[in-house]
């Protein structure tokens, strides 16, 4: 069997839910669109869902040039993909401060009802240039919006096959992808392949591996309805999955090496650990 790209996914609000597609442009910053808002406090403190779950349940779309937003009981609320022109505010997304544009106060009303506490939505703009670690990402700079670190996470079907295996063998459910959050899911590679992609061709675009991807507790999440179930799927991949410099490893991140169009079903090619 040969690598191929098994679905894609969009996530265009930092920490809600995502949007599988069946193509996608990779930027220099990751899939178009991915991660380019973030929800913040007054402060710029930014929202992820280890503090705030209940973002898992915030549906997103995008339809007619615009990002829709919608949650149970509020209804729904669109902004423009590029937003209008305003003050530029400072925000924080872990170590990195950067300018962000303010979208929209109805939009901000709208998250303040339904996350319950104030906060607003922010748009990363092209002008802000946010860069990964240059220890694991190399010398020139990648950009990323505002995920975690990196731009893209990929991980396998045989990765998520194994740890279902061994979730069963404890007497636990199966747990679906979305537990993990990847951008690119990668089928016809052994489990785990993902951790020794260095550099590979994904369709017309050229990536390359940066890290594995240590995991925190919102894999615990159950990300459709929100609500933290722990301790797997952390309990377990700790028992076989854990690093010293990384921890508890799910995926691999990777940043852009040439920008190109992305399609369910394209090869992935490059990687001595993939079959031919």
């Amino acid at each position: 069997m040969k690598a191929t790209v098994k679905s894609l996914h969009v996530y265009p609000v930092k920490g809600m839910k995502g949007i599988e597609v069946a193509e996608a442009r990779a930027t220099e910053r990751g899939l178009e669109h991915d991660r380019r808002w973030m929800v913040v406090d007054p402060a710029g403190e930014f929202f992820t869902q280890r503090s705030h779950p209940r973002l898992a349940t915030v549906w997103t779309e995008l339809v007619q040039g615009a990002l829709e937003l919608a949650a149970p009981d509020v209804g729904t609320v669109a902004v423009p993909l590029e937003p209008e022109s305003s003050t530029p505010q400072r925000v924080r997304v872990w170590n990195s401060i950067v300018d962000a544009l303010p979208v929209s106060a109805r939009v901000d009303a709208w998250l303040t009802e339904y996350l319950g506490e104030p906060c607003r939505l922010v748009y990363m703009p092209d002008s802000t240039r946010r860069a990964s670690n240059p220890m694991y990402a190399g010398d020139s700079e990648r950009l990323v919006g505002f995920a975690d670190g990196y731009a893209y996470l990929v991980a396998s079907s045989a990765s998520l096959d194994d740890l279902n295996r061994r979730l069963a063998a404890k007497g636990q459910p199966a747990l679906p992808m979305s537990r993990f959050r990847p951008n690119i899911v990668v089928s016809g590679v052994p489990a785990y392949a993902e951790d020794e992609f260095t550099e590979v061709s994904v369709g017309g675009a050229i990536l390359r591996g940066a890290k594995p991807c240590g995991r925190c507790e919102v894999t615990t999440t159950d990300q459709a309805t929100g609500q933290v179930r722990g301790p797997e799927p952390l309990a377990t991949l700790a028992t076989y999955r854990e690093s010293s410099e990384f921890g508890v490893m799910f995926g691999m991140n990777l940043v852009t090496v040439r920008p190109g169009i992305i399609r369910v079903g394209d090869l992935v090619e490059g990687n001595t650990r993939i079959p031919a």
